[in-house]
C-alpha cells in the first residue's frame, strides 16, 4: 500500500500544480484573444478549475473504474459548497453583489435535483451522459449570448483584477495551457491507479474513494483560486468558482464519463451523496441568494454550517473506507 499513497500524494501535488498553470494560462490566452473579463469568469476559470476532475474522470472511466469518476464528481461537488466555500467564509463573510451567479444558482438547483432521475434507474448509461454534455453546450451557448449582451457585472470586475494580478502573453499564456493539460493528464493516471489499488487494497469500491480522497484532492485548485480571490477582495470570483465549477462537474464530469462507460449507481449514491450535496446546493444557494430585503451574503456561522456537513460527511465515509464498507 506503500506505493499506492506515494502515488495518490504525489499525483495530487502535481494535479493542483498543473491545474493552476492550466487556469492561468487559459484565462490569459482568452484575455489576449480578446473574451470579455465577465466570460472569462464565467467559463474559463469558473470551468476551468474542473479540468482535474473532468481528466481524473474521464480516465477513471476508460479504465474501467466508472464508479470513481461518479464519486469524484460527487465529492468534488461537496467539497466545493462545504470545504471551499465554508472555510472560505469562516475566514471572511462573503458578499454576493454579481447578478451572474444569482443566475446561473437557480440553474446549478435544478440540474442538480434533475440528475435523481438519472440515478433512479441504477446505471447512467451513454445516452444519459450525451443528454448532459448537451445540456452543459447549451448552457455554455446561454453563457455567451447573455455574457455578450450585458454591459457589466461584479463578476467580470473581479476577474478583471484576477487577470491584470497575473499579467502573461499570449505566447506564454499557450506554453502555459499546453503545459498544464499535459501535465494534468500524466498526474491523473498516477492519482487513479494509486486510488484503485487502495481501494482493492482496503477492500472498499472505487465509489467511496473517488467520493473522498480523489474528490477532495481534485478540489485543491478551486481551493488554491479561492483563498487566492479572497486576498483580492473577489468575493463574487469565489462564489462563481464554486457554481460554476459544480455546473460543469454535474453535467460536463459525469456526462462524459457516461459517454465512454456507463456508470453503475446504488441506491446508496441516491440516498446517501446525491440527498447531501442537494441540500448543501439549496443551503447554499439560499445563503447566497437572498431574500426579502436580506442582503446576498454567506457569514461566518452560515459558513460554519456547510464546513460542518462537509466534516461530518467525511468522517461517515472515512469510516467505510477504514471498516471495508462500501
Amino acid at each position: 500500500m506503500i506505493v499506492p499513497a506515494i502515488a495518490v500524494v504525489a499525483g495530487l501535488v502535481l494535479l493542483v500544480w498543473s491545474a493552476e498553470r492550466f487556469v492561468d494560462g487559459a484565462a490569459a490566452t482568452s484575455a489576449r484573444l480578446g473574451l470579455s473579463p465577465l466570460l472569462i469568469g464565467m467559463l474559463v476559470i469558473g470551468f476551468g478549475t474542473s479540468a482535474p476532475e473532468l481528466v481524473v474522470s474521464a480516465l477513471a472511466a476508460s479504465q474501467g473504474n466508472p464508479g470513481l469518476a461518479l464519486g469524484n464528481a460527487y465529492g468534488s461537488n461537496i467539497a466545493n459548497i462545504g470545504l471551499i466555500l465554508g472555510l472560505v467564509a469562516l475566514i471572511s463573510p462573503l458578499a454576493v453583489h454579481s447578478g451572474v451567479v444569482r443566475r446561473e444558482l437557480p440553474v446549478l438547483g435544478a440540474v442538480t435535483l434533475g440528475s435523481a432521475a438519472l440515478l433512479w434507474g441504477g446505471v447512467i448509461d451513454r445516452l444519459e451522459g450525451t443528454l448532459l454534455l448537451g445540456l452543459l453546450a447549451a448552457f455554455i451557448g446561454y453563457s455567451i449570448y447573455l455574457g455578450m449582451r450585458q454591459g457589466s457585472d461584479v463578476l467580470g470586475s473581479d476577474t478583471e483584477e484576477s487577470l491584470q494580478a497575473h499579467p502573461m502573453s499570449l505566447k506564454a499564456g499557450l506554453v502555459w495551457t499546453g503545459v498544464g493539460l499535459v501535465l494534468l493528464v500524466v498526474s491523473s493516471r498516477v492519482l487513479v491507479w494509486g486510488a484503485v489499488a487502495i481501494a482493492q487494497g482496503f477492500g472498499v469500491s472505487d465509489l467511496v474513494i473517488g467520493l473522498t480522497v480523489v474528490a477532495v484532492g481534485t478540489s485543491l485548485p478551486e481551493l488554491a483560486s479561492s483563498i487566492s480571490a479572497l486576498r483580492r477582495g473577489e468575493h463574487d470570483l469565489v462564489l462563481g468558482n464554486v457554481v460554476g465549477s459544480n455546473l460543469f462537474n454535474t453535467l460536463g464530469v459525469v456526462g462524459l464519463a457516461a459517454v465512454i462507460a456507463p456508470i453503475e449507481a446504488g441506491g446508496e449514491v441516491l440516498l446517501r451523496d446525491w440527498s447531501l450535496m442537494t441540500v448543501m446546493t439549496a443551503t447554499m444557494a439560499f445563503f447566497a441568494i437572498g431574500w426579502r430585503g436580506r442582503p446576498g451574503r454567506i457569514n461566518r456561522y452560515e459558513g460554519a454550517a456547510l464546513l460542518a456537513m462537509f466534516l461530518g460527511y467525511t468522517a461517515y465515509m472515512i469510516s467505510l473506507v477504514v471498516g471495508g464498507g462500501g
